[in-house]
């Protein structure tokens, strides 16, 4: 179910049309898909593709889908990433039709494991990792029959009960699918189908030592659970016919039909969970929702909307190509969505200090100010001004190139909602350094007046000195300097766990953490304006020039906000044409 009133249709697709034949032929009854994510880590911006793919087909044919944690590896998973997953699907706007776990199936699952031993389809090896990686093969030379692939029924249903039995220790001993050393198509070397792993199980506890391979039990659960058309990225293709093989050797009386499309990549971006929790565990960020992260709950906590993330993955369609999708059309559909949204305001990042010599002393006055032009229902605000303000630093040079029209010595400016003001003198430290001005100001030229009387070039944000209130302020750039960090994923073949080798050494990630910007945030402080210092978590504004910004739900607290900034304002990039 999608939570969202008017969610378009999706664009016309390969998918699309094969649900709508299904129906129209009654190949199918009734659509059901999965959205079946593994819980050990958060969902990032490639699964809000995959949530929308699943949860809009199925609902524009009148279907259900099910949200289904794949928790067959106890080794990695936990409750935090359950709860994670649950809160990021709400979220965005989806309600599943049933909460589901593999483990809800593990003694369907180890019945049909005893079902493929019994027909001679399955055989216990007593091989470790790293020997049936070697007698795998390439994808050029075939592989090598284990020394314990003939095996008896008999032997290998004794071994198989002694391993669910936990009398033997982790990597000892595994149960293999016996289908074809040589075939072309690697997956189908007699991958492994369950594996030795003493762990305690966040959903069944220390019922089970033994646990199934994700290849093995994903096909299982769709077909225990009815799926009709489980759909999974691009890189799952090549696992295509192992998927069909479990279905059929398993004799399980559903036949769901697995689609890969193409994921979503974006620049300087990697989506990668190992990645990512790399990046978490070696402190290069503060949390699975830092800002920087593109995981949901990171992209909640920077500012983004459930609406812009929706309305990004629709734009990217659905289809089989693979490519990366450049970082500033996710960055367009947060400002189309906030611009009507978010109160504009004013913020002086970088504060320098003006005096108005000629405004009375202690006098306050109230301005009034529009909170957005573009959305007139937002009403208006009362801002105070007074002898004394912030400007920006770079609203300032004393000696200005050609065609610079803000203030410098004798120049003129209007203050955004306010008055002229003239820069006449300006105070300098010991070090020579600008630390304050002073300026007069026109009472004549008071904003929403009429006045006509001259024109300035310049128009400059401020904030009043006395009741500003202190705010910190972080800028992020993206964490990966490289433009395209991942290749095309290649899903390798499990041996004895959920990684292969170079996985587990490292290999891969050290090259990506070669890109890590370590510029990617920058923390100044300075001002915001009064009617700001009871602004709450996710609270989003426009900050005059400055771009859109995000009260942090981590480090604000009362009368002491923290900002983080979504995105500025402008961008070179255009939407492509339809």
């Amino acid at each position: 179910m999608i939570n969202v009133e008017n969610q378009p249709a999706t664009p016309s697709n390969f998918i699309k049309n094969v649900m709508a034949e299904d129906l129209k032929s009654g190949k199918v009854k009734e659509i059901v898909t999965r959205f079946p994510p593994e819980p050990n880590g958060y969902l990032h911006i490639g699964h809000a593709k995959a949530i929308w793919i699943n949860f809009a087909l199925a609902d524009e044919f009148g279907g259900r889908t099910h949200l289904r944690l794949d928790d067959t590896n106890p080794v990695k998973e936990d409750v935090e990433y359950v709860n994670s997953i649950k809160e990021d699907v709400k979220w965005l706007g989806y309600e599943w039709e049933e909460l589901r776990f593999a483990s809800d199936y593990f003694e369907e699952m180890y019945r049909r494991a005893v079902l493929l031993i019994q027909k001679g389809k399955a055989y216990v090896d007593d091989q470790t990792a790293d020997e049936i990686r070697q007698n795998r093969g390439t994808l050029t030379a075939p592989g090598q029959d284990s020394p314990y692939r003939d095996r008896s029924v008999e032997e290998n249903m004794d071994l198989f009960e002694r391993m669910r039995a936990g009398e033997f220790s982790n990597g000892e001993k595994v149960l293999r699918a016996k289908i074809d050393m040589a075939s072309p198509n690697i997956n189908l070397r007699d991958p492994v189908i369950y594996r030795i792993a003493h762990a305690h199980h966040h959903n069944t506890g220390d019922t089970w030592c033994i646990y199934p391979m994700y290849a093995f039990a994903h096909p299982l659960e769709d077909a225990i659970e009815a799926v009709t058309h489980s759909l999974c990225s691009l890189e799952f293709e090549d696992q295509r016919p192992f998927y069909d093989w479990v279905i059929s050797q398993c004799e399980m009386s559903a036949a769901p039909h697995q689609y890969e499309f193409g994921r979503l990549n974006l620049q300087h971006t990697v989506t990668s969970k190992r990645k990512l929790k790399q990046l978490v565990d070696e402190k290069y960020v503060d949390g699975w929702d830092d800002p920087r992260m593109p995981t949901i709950s990171g992209l909640r906590r920077l500012g983004y909307t459930p609406e812009a993330i929706r309305n990004f993955v629709f734009e990217t369609g659905i289809s089989k190509a693979y490519g990366t999708v450049d970082r500033q059309m996710l960055e367009h559909f947060i400002r189309e969505d906030l611009k009507l949204k978010a109160p504009r305001t004013m913020a002086v990042l970088d504060p320098l200090k003006v005096v108005i010599t000629n405004y009375p002393e202690g006098q306050v006055e109230q301005l009034e100010a529009e909170n957005n032009t573009e959305n007139p229902e937002m009403g208006s605000r009362q801002i105070p001004f007074s002898r004394e303000i912030y400007i920006e630093q770079e609203d300032f040079m004393e000696n200005p190139p050609n065609k610079y029209f803000r203030l410098f010595p004798g120049n003129e400016v209007r203050l955004k909602h306010a008055y002229f003001i003239k820069c006449n003198d300006v105070i300098k430290d010991e070090n020579g350094n600008v630390v304050e001005l002073h300026c007069t100001y026109d009472p004549e030229t008071k904003s929403g007046t009429g006045f006509t009387g001259r024109k300035v070039k310049g128009t400059i944000h401020w904030v009043e000195a006395t009741q500003a209130v202190p705010a910190e302020f972080r800028l992020y750039e993206p964490l990966i300097k490289d433009e395209a960090p991942e290749e095309e994923a290649e899903v390798q073949p499990e041996v004895a766990g959920d990684v292969t080798e170079a996985e587990e050494s490292g290999s891969a990630e050290k090259s990506f953490l070669d890109f890590v910007n370590p510029d990617s945030l920058q923390i100044v402080h300075g001002y915001v304006e009064p009617n700001m210092k009871d602004a709450a978590a996710q609270d989003k504004f426009q900050f005059f020039r400055h771009g859109y910004f995000n009260v942090d739900s981590r480090y604000s607290s009362p009368g002491q906000p923290v900002f983080n900034r979504v995105v500025s304002l402008k961008s070179s990039f255009q939407m492509p044409k339809a």
